[in-house]
């Protein structure tokens, strides 16, 4: 009987040491990213992407899930690094965004986020991002403080706070404007961020600010905001809108009479303006990281396989998206190896990384460094604003 009990014991002290092993073997792979290499060196990586699906702003998250899957084709045929995506719709709601962050974020081969697409909705899911230490990239989320929200939090999408200063500047240049009516949504954070920085240049810039008109989401009437606006006689109108509620206001407003132009936040950077608002759309001004006609090889490359792939010219929102791609892949490429941590500190050492947006940096708090380019839309398309 004693002999029987050594043996059983020693049998479950080997156990026990395998037992041990094994889960010591699973926690390295998983936080070191040990086994993420293959055999031919090429670094395997799960992404996550939460993106506006559905809903009336979806044709952000189309394309940006169009950028995405073009990038990715382009990085796994050239074998460095190896990436997986795995989307989720967050359908434009704050709720539904953190649930699925928190869904990706559980899942301990995925190595980072790509979104979520609005700034309202990257506020709770950055946090959460942060607070678990895996890097979290906006490509469509220009409102202040985003990059703020923690260490992992990262943009590749110029901010309000530099895009509307200088479509700004070079309305009042161009016009000789003097006086300004600002309208906004007052129920988005974006919205409001765009507002903020508005007001501020506005103010900077010494125009008179003849009224501050709001809007919510979904509004379809602007007739009593926009009446006010006409009455007043602004030289300009400054909008802080997403796509689907600006259209409608331009699109109302020359119905008015009211022929001013529009200088618009990164919400108004979509072809759907044009398709909503048609003819209404011409003279509105906006500055952008994009421009699909710019005379760039990499540049026209993209637009062509864009072309190819869906039909139609590439917006900010795709380019923004598929460059993000490939600077997760650079920054894996450097780090070595798929670890949440070594990425992070990998991501914020990009310097120049050249993409269709031109030279890519990353200043100390995660925010994007780059010039932006200021269209208008003329004969039912974006043009450089000259």
């Amino acid at each position: 009987m004693g002999k029987t009990f050594k043996k059983l014991s020693i049998l479950l002290s080997i156990m026990m040491l395998v037992l041990l092993a094994a889960c010591g073997t699973g926690e390295s792979s998983t936080s070191s990213g040990e086994n993420s290499k293959g055999e031919n060196g090429t670094i395997s990586a799960k992404i996550g992407v939460i993106s506006y699906m559905t809903g009336p702003g979806a044709a952000y998250g189309e394309a940006i899930t169009n950028g995405l899957k073009l990038a990715l084709e382009e990085i796994n045929e050239k074998g460095d690094v190896k990436i997986e995506l795995a989307i989720e719709d967050s359908v434009g709601k704050q709720e539904q965004a953190l649930s699925v962050g928190q869904k990706l974020m559980s899942q301990d081969d995925i190595v980072a986020i790509i979104g979520p697409t609005l700034s309202t909705e990257m506020n709770v899911v950055g946090p959460e991002a942060d607070l678990n230490g895996i890097p979290i990239m906006g490509t469509s989320t220009t409102a202040a403080g985003i990059p703020q929200i923690g260490d992992y939090v990262f943009r590749n999408s110029i901010p309000e706070s530099l895009a509307i200063p200088a479509a700004l500047e070079k309305a009042v240049d161009k016009y000789g404007a003097k006086k300004v009516a600002i309208l906004y949504g007052n129920d988005d954070l974006f919205t409001q961020s765009g507002f903020d920085t508005m007001k501020a240049e506005a103010e900077n810039m010494g125009l008179e600010i003849l009224t501050i008109e709001t809007f919510q989401k979904g509004q379809s009437d602007y007739n009593a905001q926009l009446t006010k606006i006409k009455n007043l006689q602004p030289d300009l109108i400054l909008a802080s809108a997403l796509y689907n509620e600006g259209a409608v206001i331009m699109d109302q407003a020359r119905k008015m009479g009211i022929d001013v132009p529009f200088v618009g936040g990164n919400g108004f950077n979509s072809p759907q303006v044009i398709e909503i608002a048609g003819e209404a759309s011409n003279g509105l001004i906006v500055a952008t990281p994009w421009f699909a006609d710019k005379p760039d090889e990499k540049v026209q490359a993209f637009v062509e396989k864009y072309e190819e792939a869906y039909g139609h010219k590439p917006d900010q929102f795709a380019a923004q998206a598929y460059d993000a791609l490939y600077i997760i892949a650079e920054a894996l490429k450097n780090a070595g190896e798929a670890d949440r941590d070594a990425l992070r500190d990998a991501l914020a050492e990009i310097k120049d990384l050249e993409g269709i947006l031109g030279k890519i940096s990353f200043d100390k708090d995660g925010d994007v460094i780059m010039d932006p380019t200021v269209l208008i839309i003329q004969d039912g398309e974006f043009q450089l604003f000259e």
